[in-house]
Protein backbone atom coordinates (compact mmCIF):
# COMPACT_ATOMS: atom_id res chain seq x y z
CA UNK A 1 0.00 0.00 0.00
CA UNK A 2 1.61 3.28 -1.01
CA UNK A 3 0.13 6.62 0.60
CA UNK A 4 0.62 9.47 -1.38
CA UNK A 5 1.64 13.24 0.62
CA UNK A 6 -0.56 15.97 -0.91
CA UNK A 7 1.21 18.59 1.51
CA UNK A 8 4.96 19.47 1.56
CA UNK A 9 6.75 22.03 3.20
CA UNK A 10 9.90 23.24 1.41
CA UNK A 11 12.30 25.67 3.43
CA UNK A 12 15.51 26.94 1.84
CA UNK A 13 17.88 28.83 3.63
CA UNK A 14 18.47 32.48 2.42
CA UNK A 15 21.19 34.01 4.94
CA UNK A 16 22.65 33.49 8.02
CA UNK A 17 23.64 36.20 10.75
CA UNK A 18 24.85 36.01 14.14
CA UNK A 19 22.76 37.39 16.61
CA UNK A 20 23.36 39.91 19.27
CA UNK A 21 22.68 37.02 22.31
CA UNK A 22 24.12 34.05 24.24
CA UNK A 23 22.77 30.91 24.67
CA UNK A 24 20.98 30.54 28.01
CA UNK A 25 22.18 26.90 28.26
CA UNK A 26 25.81 26.69 27.35
CA UNK A 27 26.69 30.61 26.93
CA UNK A 28 27.75 30.29 23.20
CA UNK A 29 27.21 32.55 20.68
CA UNK A 30 23.64 32.47 18.91
CA UNK A 31 22.70 32.06 14.90
CA UNK A 32 19.67 33.70 13.33
CA UNK A 33 19.12 31.23 10.36
CA UNK A 34 15.92 32.85 7.87
CA UNK A 35 14.19 30.85 6.00
CA UNK A 36 12.07 31.03 2.61
CA UNK A 37 8.91 28.53 3.47
CA UNK A 38 7.04 27.30 0.49
CA UNK A 39 3.65 24.84 1.32
CA UNK A 40 2.90 22.96 -1.15
CA UNK A 41 -0.66 21.50 -2.18
CA UNK A 42 -0.95 18.55 -4.90
CA UNK A 43 2.81 20.75 -6.38
CA UNK A 44 1.20 23.93 -5.98
CA UNK A 45 1.84 26.31 -4.05
CA UNK A 46 -0.58 27.47 -1.55
CA UNK A 47 1.43 29.21 0.96
CA UNK A 48 4.79 31.77 1.14
CA UNK A 49 6.40 32.87 4.87
CA UNK A 50 9.33 34.13 5.60
CA UNK A 51 11.03 32.67 9.07
CA UNK A 52 13.60 33.36 11.24
CA UNK A 53 14.92 30.30 13.82
CA UNK A 54 17.78 30.88 16.32
CA UNK A 55 20.06 28.18 16.91
CA UNK A 56 23.66 27.88 19.53
CA UNK A 57 26.25 27.54 17.85
CA UNK A 58 28.02 25.35 20.31
CA UNK A 59 25.16 22.79 22.15
CA UNK A 60 22.78 22.95 18.74
CA UNK A 61 19.79 24.00 20.07
CA UNK A 62 17.07 25.68 18.71
CA UNK A 63 16.35 28.75 20.72
CA UNK A 64 13.13 30.28 20.85
CA UNK A 65 13.36 34.14 21.26
CA UNK A 66 11.78 35.65 24.12
CA UNK A 67 8.97 38.65 23.62
CA UNK A 68 8.56 41.56 25.71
Amino acid sequence: MSVLSIFDLQEKVISKKGADAACPYCGGPVLAIDFDAHLLFCFLPISHKVKQKFYCTICSRRLIPAHS
